[in-house]
């Protein structure tokens, strides 16, 4: 058989077409067909188009699958070989691809056709015992010529095995759509899947049309049609694999420090001690630079992490950690690889600080509700940080984050007194009582794990840029990053922490500003009270700034910039609360009066409520509120070791309410959620008398107040307002942070 050839006058089939090669030069062809149409074609292109063919000529042969061949049985691998040398005897004379030697008579294609070829070598065949037949040697050399060695292979030995075998293609059928329709339902048994399963043949083909294979052949075949699909296990795992992404997954690189930041949050397999002894669980919320593998921020809340917690993980990413009391001088960014010398020189606030990179993020990424929310990418957008969500429930995404968590869990978490394991199966019986850290002590030790575990700790994903075999520590990687992106140094004004904070749009009246149940007031409002801001994209209303860890106080911006106002009712609580605490006693108190007397009468009961739980008295319920109030104000309050003269660094004030807190807009629907406790429905009472003893004690707490000629607690105005507060703050600890004290650090 001649070989194909491409030349001037050759006839090939291409594109459809039965074409003439008029011109060749160089690497392109002029093809003209037989109606009078011509083309201009690159010969790679030519050849490498699947209806590409010259007539005349043997197709180029194609290369065995070895691989393939290789998984053969020995005696299929042999007999197919041997087919090959036969079927190469019956066309060239010669059983081998060297074309060496001298054919045999019978074989030779100078003295006999290809049919008396066949037949000599189908009665060769037979005569050795293959009983082949001229038919079977015409259809191997076909299969031969067109697949190669792997067309001579038996296709039984290579032929696929279904994984429901000979079932009956409609129950089968049935089986995967019941599945898939029971996909969203409640985890139920395969006695409830197999009735199911048989009502819908029935609907479909009628009763005794197609009848069920038996019980266990039943279960074997939902196992072959559901087993690594996500139909089959509990609710939550066919949920996570119908919404998870399909694969592949890219893999997330970062090449300079804040190129990407991944925030998540997770609960800390530790029990902390709130107050007053009472236990509960907290909840942990890092930033992870993706290309350091730096933990710039990591924070303790208890459980319910708020967009205010999400948002200051952004503003403690771009301010130093400053060393703590007690912590050894080996922690200092001085006595680190960090390039000490070089960066103090562009920034001064580095000296004498931990050794934790300092990083402004670029993009931040994750998929929670708290990070994705309006508010949380309003803070973004003000320190100018883009936000890339990821699909829901993608762990691939943020693999990184999810392995950082791990980690602290095993190596942080599970060292501790109160540690609690990832779910109740692994929690032991001496895990409540064990509980001895107080929240911020656990954020203290936390802050330093992350800098002597995390931050000086090789990790075998990190490689250094010039010497891709050694393994380096996240400090060592912002080390060698740094030098080549550089270092800006990101300072914040004392209107930047209070643009940071939640955002409400209301009217100024003439009682002053009224949210949440609370009314805030201010002689420098007076110029505009019922007055319509120049916003007419917010009908006119005023931009107001809140603290959810600190309701003493709200701030207008106002034409001539930033006024804070405070509750008209701030004397009367001397005990720190937070929104969802304010929220308890209002949702438990019965109003029975005005507007400002009901408001006067939650002040002193909320009052009551913290001095008689800081006791030790009242129910379970309200030691907890009381107990989660003071943790997050403990949480805010600067360390008191430090010099109280001093500036304060943002990082040095473990999750300050205020300094701390990110850039974010919560709209008018979300804000009602941050006067919401969505844990406290889950706290045992001892009985129902309980709860009505409670709300009788806090309307008699009220009514006491009233009686005592109380009325409404209104603050005073001017200057012996301010210093009203700045007293009261002292007493009972309200002025947690001075913005303007921490800007006068630039």
């Amino acid at each position: 058989m001649t070989q194909a050839v491409v030349e001037v006058g050759a006839r090939l089939r291409y594109n459809g077409r039965v074409w003439t090669v008029a011109v060749l030069e160089g690497a392109r062809a002029t093809l003209v067909a037989d109606e009078g149409a011509a083309a201009v074609v690159l010969l790679p292109y030519l050849f490498s188009n699947p209806s590409f063919e010259v007539e005349g000529g043997s197709t180029p042969g194609r290369v065995p699958p070895f691989g393939l061949l290789e998984t053969l049985p020995a005696e299929v691998r042999e007999r197919a070989l041997a087919w090959q040398r036969h079927v190469r005897e019956v066309e060239t004379g010669l059983p081998n691809a060297a074309g060496q030697g001298v054919p045999r008579e019978q074989f030779d294609p100078a003295t006999r056709s290809l049919a008396q070829r066949e037949h000599a070598k189908a009665e060769e065949l037979t005569a050795a015992g293959w009983s082949a037949s001229v038919a079977t040697v015409r259809r191997m050399r076909a299969h031969y010529r067109s697949e190669g060695l792997w067309g001579l292979v038996d296709g039984r030995a290579v032929r696929e095995r279904s994984a429901v075998g000979r079932a009956d293609e409609r129950v089968v059928a049935a089986i995967r759509s019941v599945l898939e329709e029971q996909r969203e339902r409640s985890t139920g048994t395969l006695v409830r899947l197999r009735r199911r399963v048989g009502w819908l043949l029935e609907k479909e083909h009628g009763a005794g049309v197609v009848a069920l294979p038996p019980v266990s052949t039943f279960n074997r075949l939902v196992h072959a049609v559901a087993d690594g699909q996500g139909l089959l296990g509990a609710a939550a795992q066919r949920r996570w694999h119908a919404s998870r992404s399909a694969p592949p997954f890219t893999p997330t690189v970062a090449l300079r420090p804040g190129e990407l930041v991944m925030l998540d949050s997770t609960p800390l397999d530790v029990l902390a001690v709130l107050d007053d002894g009472v236990a509960g669980r907290v909840e942990l919320s890092i930033a992870l630079d993706v290309a350091t593998r730096s933990i710039c921020a990591a924070v303790l809340r208890p459980v319910g992490t708020r967009s205010v917690d999400a948002a200051m993980l952004l503003a403690q990413m771009v301010v130093p950690a400053a060393m703590r009391p007690g912590w050894d001088a080996a922690l200092s960014m001085q006595r680190s690889v960090i390039p000490y010398e070089r960066l103090v020189a562009l920034d001064a606030r580095l000296e004498g600080v931990a050794a934790r990179p300092v990083i402004m993020p670029e993009t931040v990424v994750d998929q929670g509700r708290v990070y994705v929310s309006a508010s949380f990418v309003s803070a973004c957008e003000s320190l100018g940080v883009s936000v890339q969500p990821v699909p829901p429930a993608n762990g691939p995404a943020k693999g990184n984050v999810e392995r950082t968590f791990r980690v602290i869990a095993d190596g942080f978490s599970q060292y501790l007194p109160g540690h609690t394991g990832s779910d109740v199966s692994q929690r032991g019986t001496a895990a409540q009582g064990d509980a001895c850290w107080s929240l911020a002590q656990l954020q203290e030790l936390l802050d330093e794990w992350v800098i002597c575990g995390w931050q000086e700790r090789r990790h075998e994903a990190l490689r250094h840029p010039m010497m891709p075999q050694v393994a380096v520590s996240p400090n060592e990687m912002w080390a060698a990053l740094v030098a080549v992106a550089g270092y800006v140094p990101v300072p914040l004004s004392a209107d930047d922490y209070v643009e940071l904070l939640p955002v409400r749009w209301q009217v100024i009246n003439d009682y002053g500003i009224r949210f949440g149940y609370r009314t805030y007031d201010h002689p420098g409002l007076n110029l505009h009270r019922r007055r319509r801001s120049a916003r007419a994209d917010k009908n006119g209303r005023w931009e107001v700034h809140h603290n959810p860890y600190d309701p003493n106080r709200v701030w207008v911006r106002l034409p001539e910039g930033w006024l804070e106002v405070p509750w008209v009712h701030a004397e009367a609580v001397r005990r720190p609360f937070t929104a969802f605490t304010f929220d308890h006693v209002r949702r438990t108190l019965e109003r029975r009066a005005s507007r400002e007397e009901h408001e006067a009468a939650i002040a002193r009961a909320l009052d009551a409520l913290l001095r008689r739980a800081s006791q030790g008295l009242g129910s379970k319920r309200e030691r907890t509120v009381a107990a989660r109030a003071h943790a997050a104000a403990q949480m805010t309050d600067p360390s008191p070791a430090m010099d109280p003269h001093q500036p304060v660094l943002l990082s040095s004030v473990p999750g300050a309410s205020f300094g701390l807190s990110g850039s974010f807009t919560v709209p008018s629907d979300e804000a009602e959620a941050w006067n919401i406790d969505d844990d406290l429905d889950g706290i045992e009472e001892g009985s129902p008398e309980d709860l009505a003893e409670e709300d009788y004690l806090l309307a008699g707490l009220a009514g006491e107040h009233a009686a005592a000629g109380h009325g409404d607690l209104a603050a005073p105005s001017g200057p012996s307002a301010d210093t009203a507060r700045d007293e009261a703050a002292g007493a009972g600890g309200m002025r947690i942070y001075d913005p303007c004290q921490e800007a006068q650090a630039w």
